[in-house]
């Protein structure tokens, strides 16, 4: 019991109630005040348009005598404008939630929304994105699962409160006519709501472990109704597919949810027996004082609509149950900012990486595997000579991309080392050292911005320098795409005065981007399958370019298309994750190993058939 005590403050501090109440008192004093004056507003007025409403019923009799006449008359009509008021009041209260919601929300989702970009960018890595737990915590945390925006919870929270004290008042209201009567009927409410409430949890905890299914539910979802794959959908007929996808995974994320709604209608039934009971001698005992003189129309008047209020003391509405989703969320955020903020350090280091790498890379015995994977790297030796081209080769799966990865510190190597100018790649620090790097991957990002903007990303803060924005353009062959479309043309068909792009056209503004970055700074030039959207011509126009883009630079090039590489000054096959052999072009296809092998099979492919005789 001291231990749970003890424990007690800090159970608090991290439950969602108390985040939601730092999240409003965070926007601002003058909104937690209004949240205030609506919880204030749903425990009083209701209860106070049924008792002003029963004062006036009472008042009728002796208005009616007196024919309206004389004070009975006037205080009746006073009666009557003071119920009115109170109730306009009361219908208020409606736009006015909905009014305070739409602005508290404006002010957190922002808030909130940005620190999760905020902690999903913190790590240097991308381990925590190809982590599906994380992905998960993610799509709780925003809320995109349940339907139910966290953003909301403090509003949402305060009109419950606000019911649940209005349900309070009226049970104490009626305990000024039996005090065992408004005891009576908070003791039922207050039994009934705890275990209507856990089934809630229950349903929200069961939602949770389906999170994953429900992300592929999501998936088909945008599938279906975005025009990325609608090509695709529409020529191999899967439109139908798509849908019994996604009812299906829907239909598996949404079991828990359907068992806690039948065992919630279960229970309701037995728990009405209950309330039925206790409200049936409620108004017999009403009934009974009224018929003996007890009370007076008055009097009844304002308990027997009361009766029906109690239930706000503890019956759990629709409006409680979106909170209790909202709620559920905000922890999520929470544990995602503190496991992102603790990987931050995994990837450690804070020496600078100015001027690196002068005389090389080196890696020794690096081994590397996907968590519950095989080593997709197994011990290997490399050397990335400085200032030179290096070029990378293999079979698919050979692990040239984890190669990079590792180079560029998204990840580190589970065994084995690398080596900066003799200095260990772990003691650099690893955001600097990423800013050593211009890459164009293989699955580039194609940005919805103008073209000048895209290439400008490579080094954002010199993205005035419209000049070297051109030169970029120039090396990448992207230069008469600009003079064609404009540079501020945005990139996109869904925006007014957009354009769209060949796979070859993105291809070349991604590499200005990463030539642009060349501009300003960046000393490795990495070029994951430069030329695969590029059609013969424009590969030819490539290769013919390709000394120029790597003079001076320390390069990597990895590319499955040997006609890309054969001009690097070393080329490096990789097989098995290690290195199976090295050499210039005319060295590998002298040895006849792996290399010659793949390359004349691919040459072979360009080599007209002969007819037959």
């Amino acid at each position: 019991m001291i231990t749970r005590l003890a424990a007690l403050p800090g159970r608090l501090a991290e439950s969602g109630r108390v985040r939601a109440l730092r999240m409003l008192w965070g926007a601002g004093k003058g909104w937690t005040a209004a949240v205030a004056l609506l919880v204030a507003a749903n425990a009083v007025l209701p209860n106070a348009s049924l008792v002003a409403l029963g004062y006036a019923v009472g008042r009728i009799p002796a208005a009616a005598a007196a024919h309206l006449h004389g004070a009975p008359g006037r205080a009746l009509a006073v009666a009557l404008l003071v119920a009115g008021l109170v109730y306009a009041a009361t219908l208020l209260t409606g736009p006015y939630q909905e009014w305070l919601s739409a602005c508290v929300k404006a002010r957190l989702v922002d808030d909130l929304q940005s620190r999760l970009m905020a902690a999903v960018s913190g790590p240097v890595g991308v381990a925590h994105l190809e982590d599906p737990e994380t992905q998960n915590q993610l799509e709780l945390a925003k809320g995109r699962l349940t339907g139910h925006v966290p953003a909301d919870a403090p509003v949402a929270l305060a009109s419950a409160a606000g019911s649940r004290l209005a349900g309070i008042a009226a049970c104490a209201v009626l305990a000024t006519f039996r005090w065992w009567l408004g005891l009576a009927l908070l003791a039922v409410w207050l039994l009934i709501r705890r275990p209507l409430r856990k089934i809630v949890l229950t349903q929200i905890v069961g939602f949770r472990t389906k999170a994953e299914v429900l992300r592929r539910a999501w998936y088909f979802l945008y599938l279906a109704i975005r025009p990325t794959a609608a090509k695709e959908l529409r020529v191999f007929g899967l439109g139908d597919w798509t849908i019994d996808r996604y009812r299906e995974h829907w239909a598996r994320g949404m079991a828990t949810t359907r068992e806690s709604y039948a065992r919630l209608g279960r229970r309701a039934y037995l728990l009405a027996g209950v309330v039925l009971a206790v409200y049936l001698v409620a108004c017999g005992t009403l009934a009974y004082a009224a018929l003996h003189h007890q009370i007076g129309l008055r009097e009844l008047s304002v308990m027997l609509p009361l009766l029906p209020a109690t239930m706000y003391a503890g019956t759990v509405t629709t409006g409680d149950i979106s909170a209790e989703w909202m709620v559920s969320a905000l922890p999520d955020q929470a544990a995602l900012e503190t496991r992102l903020h603790a990987a931050r350090a995994e990837l450690s280091g804070g020496r600078d990486a100015a001027g690196l790498p002068e005389r090389g890379i080196r890696l020794e015995g690096v081994r590397f595997a996907y968590p519950g994977g095989e080593p997709v790297l197994d011990g290997l030796d490399l050397d990335v000579p400085a200032g030179r081209s290096t070029a990378i080769v293999g079979v698919n799966g050979a692990g040239k991309t984890t190669l990079v990865k590792l180079l560029a510190r998204m990840h580190d190597p589970t065994g084995g080392t690398i080596t900066v100018d003799g200095v260990p790649l772990r003691d650099l620090d690893p955001a600097r050292w990423q800013r050593r790097f211009a890459a164009v991957f293989q699955d580039f990002n194609r940005y919805p911005l103008t073209l000048g903007e895209n290439i400008a990303l490579g080094a954002v803060e010199h993205a005035a320098d419209e000049d070297g924005r051109a030169r970029a353009a120039e090396r990448a062959g992207a230069l008469a795409l600009a003079e064609e479309i404009g540079w501020d043309t945005v990139l996109s068909r869904q925006y007014a005065g957009g354009t769209n792009l060949s796979g070859g056209q993105w291809q070349r503004v991604a590499l200005a981007r990463a030539l642009f970055a060349v501009e300003h700074g960046a000393k490795l030039l990495v070029l994951d399958e430069p030329t695969a959207w590029l059609d013969v011509r424009a590969e030819a126009a490539f290769f013919d370019r390709f000394l120029d883009l790597t003079r001076g630079l320390t390069s990597i090039v990895i590319s499955h298309r040997f006609s890309t590489v054969r001009r690097a000054d070393r080329i490096c096959v990789l097989d098995g994750g290690r290195l199976a052999e090295q050499g210039s072009h005319d060295e590998l296809m002298a040895a006849g190993g792996i290399y010659a092998e793949m390359f004349r099979l691919q040459a072979a492919r360009f080599h007209a058939p002969e007819e037959d005789a």
